[in-house]
């Protein structure tokens, strides 16, 4: 039988916003998925800009090799945003990472959960 069980981000506590520090590869942590080949991660992520001006952000998915392994690159998010989706349900296991970087340290946020299907 098939359970879902959501969780937060590994990369987050308690839940809260999980700032992107890092300003190049290999990014800020955001989650690491589900270990093995068999259950699997379904992330949910959104990315909201907390400055003034836009920043730009990069989300590296379970590597860091451009362009393969990035699920977003050096997409713009407008200054003072909402949180705007970035991933809807795309999955990942094998425990590989999730990982994110800016051109500007700490002006992007990520929030979001995962559906840990096993």
């Amino acid at each position: 039988m098939t359970t879902f069980t959501r969780l937060l981000l590994s990369g987050s506590t308690s839940g809260r916003e999980i700032p992107v520090a890092a300003t190049a590869t290999p990014g800020t942590a955001i989650h690491t998925a589900v270990a093995g080949a068999i259950a699997f991660d379904e992330l949910y992520l959104w990315a909201s800009n907390v400055t003034g001006a836009v920043a730009t952000l990069t989300l590296e998915w379970g590597g860091v090799t451009n362009p393969g392994d990035h699920m977003v690159h050096v997409y713009s998010i407008p200054a003072n945003s909402a949180p705007i989706p970035i991933a809807t349900g795309q999955n990942l296991n094998g425990g590989l990472l999730v990982k994110a970087f800016s051109d500007t340290a700490s002006a992007i946020n990520i929030s979001g959960f995962v559906n840990r299907i096993q």
